[in-house]
Parts: structure tokens; C-alpha cells; sequence
């Protein structure tokens, strides 16, 4: 993965209602029959992977991520006593291999903070059966934009920019004409690929400033511990002065998916 950033699995596995909203209308459209092999890559906390699971009674599925604090929450969430079709192991999205293969592959909200798409596209290949799916959704280009657009002049300010000098890119948003070049040189026929316009919503102030702690942390993660909450209030209020909560006391994001389906060849 592009960060180092170190997860707090239950911190997210509280805070991340957006994601599996998002994750729910995925596996809705994916019409499976119940015994199919199901890979999910950056499977994070595992609630996703497990209700993937109960998809299919009669198939597996099985979820991996780099993080392992990620995975050892997982376990422990969903054990394999109580969840005999489902396991999750520890693996880079760039560099896994399985030696039986899969009918479908399904990544949501992972794949913005890998940054080499095309070596896992070379993996989802090989890890698929021919006729096998891919089913991405995540983060694409313009993705939380007016975020940035707080975060940055805050990260220039002198209180905080000795934090932020020689900082990596962080996340990787693209654009379906990088999609439609790699999936044929993958092994892929492209289905459908496209960005789609989201409106995340967070109940008023506090609530958008969780949202900050638990998936902004390439940024958060750079501010020592004890400025850390002062620095995710100052990104929020400097947000908040620009798009203010609405007449019911939400906070609206505008976030841009990018829409993956495609064909094992």
C-alpha cells in the first residue's frame, strides 16, 4: 500500500456507516446464485466480507488486507466458528496469489490508497476464473475534494507544516480512461466503468471530524498524538465555514466513486 498509516480497526469499524451503505448497493446488484468463491480485497474490518458471506451459504469467501490490526479484528468479529464459509488472511492488494481460483472479485473503498492499480490488476487475473468478475468500487478522481480543500492551507499554516514537509501522496483517485487502458492489458474485459457522484452525510460537526480521524491518516497520523485533535478541529471548523451543516444538522461531502465492473478473459 502507498501509506503506513496504523489503523484503529474498532475506531473504524464504528465510524465507517458511509462505506458500507456503499458496500450494501454493491453486493445487492452482484445477483449471486450461493456457491460461489469470493475473494474481497481490503476487506478491513470484515463486516462487508461477512455479509458477503451470507450471500453465499454453499460458497467461501475470503477477505484480506495489508493491515493486520484490520484482520485480527476480523477474526475475532467473525470467527470461523460461527462463520465456516469465511476466513481473512493478511495480503498486499499488489502481490496476492491463491492456488484455487475465484468467480468473483469485490473491493470496496480499498483500492484509493493502493498505488500500483495495475499490479493488482495482475493479480485479480490471476486469482479469477476465465469469466470470473471484478466488481471495484473506490475513491476516484475529484474524490472529497472541498476535504482537500480545507486540509491543505491548514497543513500550510506554521503551526502544522513541519508535519507535512516531504509528505508521500497518500491516496490514488482515478479516472475510467486509466481503467479502460489497464483492464485489457490485465486480462480484462471492461463492462462498465464509470465515476458516480455520492453525497456522504455526517451528523454535524463531531461526526465529520470522526470521519477525519479514522480515514484521513495519512494526515492526522503526521501530527504528534497531543496536537492531534487540535489539528482535526481546525481542518473541521475551517470545512464547516465553507459548507456549512444543513437545516437538519448534517454535514454534507461530496465524493466521487469510481464504478469498476469487468470480465475475466
Amino acid at each position: 500500500m502507498a501509506s503506513t498509516s496504523k489503523w484503529d480497526a474498532a475506531d473504524y469499524a464504528a465510524n465507517s456507516a458511509v462505506q458500507l451503505a456503499w458496500a450494501r448497493e454493491l453486493i445487492a446488484r452482484l445477483k449471486l446464485h450461493g456457491d460461489e468463491r469470493v475473494l474481497d480485497v481490503g476487506c478491513g474490518d470484515g463486516k462487508v466480507t461477512a455479509e458477503l458471506a451470507r450471500t453465499v451459504p454453499r460458497g467461501q469467501v475470503v477477505g484480506v488486507d495489508d493491515s493486520a490490526e484490520m484482520i485480527r479484528f476480523a477474526r475475532k468479529t467473525f470467527p470461523a466458528t460461527a462463520n465456516p464459509n469465511l476466513k481473512f488472511q493478511t495480503a498486499d492488494a499488489r502481490a496476492f496469489h491463491f492456488a484455487k481460483p475465484f468467480d468473483l472479485l469485490f473491493s470496496n473503498a480499498a483500492l484509493h490508497w493502493v498505488d500500483d492499480h495495475q499490479a493488482f490488476l495482475r493479480c485479480a487475473g490471476a486469482a479469477l476464473k476465465p469469466g470470473g468478475r471484478l466488481i471495484v468500487s473506490c475513491g476516484g478522481k475529484g474524490n472529497a475534494h472541498d476535504g482537500f480543500l480545507a486540509l491543505r492551507p491548514e497543513m500550510r499554516l506554521a503551526r502544522w507544516r513541519q508535519y507535512f514537509r516531504k509528505m508521500p501522496l497518500p491516496y490514488f483517485f482515478y479516472a475510467p480512461e486509466d481503467y479502460e487502458k489497464w483492464l485489457p492489458r490485465c486480462g480484462f474485459k471492461p463492462r462498465h466503468i464509470e465515476l458516480e457522484a455520492k453525497d456522504a452525510t455526517y451528523a454535524g460537526a463531531e461526526a465529520f471530524a470522526t470521519w477525519l480521524r479514522t480515514t484521513w491518516l495519512p494526515y492526522t497520523q503526521r501530527v504528534p498524538e497531543n496536537l492531534r485533535e487540535e489539528f482535526i478541529a481546525a481542518v473541521t471548523a475551517r470545512y464547516l465555514a465553507k459548507h456549512p451543516a444543513d437545516a437538519t444538522g448534517l454535514v454534507h461531502v461530496r465524493m466521487v466513486r469510481l464504478e469498476i465492473q469487468a470480465e475475466r478473459i
